[in-house]
């Protein structure tokens, strides 16, 4: 699979904001599960029942938008067969050691062979062949661990450290810190022709397409639109320009 960069042209994508909200893992102990994911460090949101038949989990993983649920009567799926759920992180060899020391056991950090599907190992996003290490290039998405619950659903930790172009962009510092400058840059370049306005709320129809997979073209597009048809807006729908 090429991590190279794939643009969608269809004039059609949906714009409509699909955020992914849940996971559901089957589990077949449900105060077993309750206590692994608890011990990961993932935070309970919720543990509710209605009496014997039904029980609903969730936990959330540090950072991450999407939760997983677990129960009783929640899924039909087999217990353990959910396989191929991936945790984005920052520092593999952190993760993991946080990991270890929760008593978690983990897999050693492995790489891919360059796309081998046919092998031994238990299959993942880039093959069935997995060598020991980090990606010796130290690439995004390409260093991996792997562990599991007590039921055998299958996690896998992936390194990203930089995005490919129109997959959002990660909030840690540095990036944070470049994508500031990058809107600074592009409304800059807009500030002389804009009508008056106050330059957060550019900045922050500009940032928020950006983190939605927004080109810095297409994001200042948006920061355009927010400006000016917020002006259109409070003039009563006629365009009218402030020095």
């Amino acid at each position: 699979m090429s991590t190279s960069e794939v643009r969608n042209d269809n004039a059609t994508a949906a714009r409509v904001d699909l955020k992914l909200e849940v996971v559901v893992i089957p589990v077949s102990d449900v105060d077993r599960a309750k206590e692994f994911y608890g011990r990961l460090g993932w935070r309970l949101d919720a543990d509710y029942d209605n009496g014997d038949d039904f029980r609903v989990i969730q936990f959330t993983p540090p950072g991450s938008g999407c939760s997983v649920i677990f129960g009783k009567n929640v899924t039909a799926a087999a217990p353990g067969s959910a396989q191929g759920l991936y945790l984005i992180v920052s520092d593999i060899e952190a993760a993991r050691k946080e990991l270890l020391g929760r008593g978690i056991q983990i897999s050693q950090v492995f790489h891919d062979a360059g796309g081998v599907y046919a092998g031994s190992d238990e299959p993942y996003l880039f093959g069935r062949l997995r060598l020991n290490g980090r990606d010796p290039e130290h690439r995004s998405y390409r260093s991996f661990a792997s562990f599991q619950d007590p039921d055998g659903n299958g996690w896998l930790f992936q390194e990203l450290t930089t995005r490919l172009a129109g997959r959002g962009l990660s909030l840690d510092v540095a990036s944070l810190t470049e994508l500031l400058r990058e809107t600074e840059e592009h409304h800059g370049k807009y500030e002389p022709i804009a009508p008056k306005h106050h330059w957060s709320e550019w900045y922050a129809a500009y940032m928020v397409a950006r983190l939605r997979g927004r080109t810095p073209e297409e994001a200042a597009e948006e920061g355009k639109l927010r400006i000016e048809g917020t002006r259109v807006a409070a003039t009563g729908g006629e365009r009218t320009n402030v020095a």
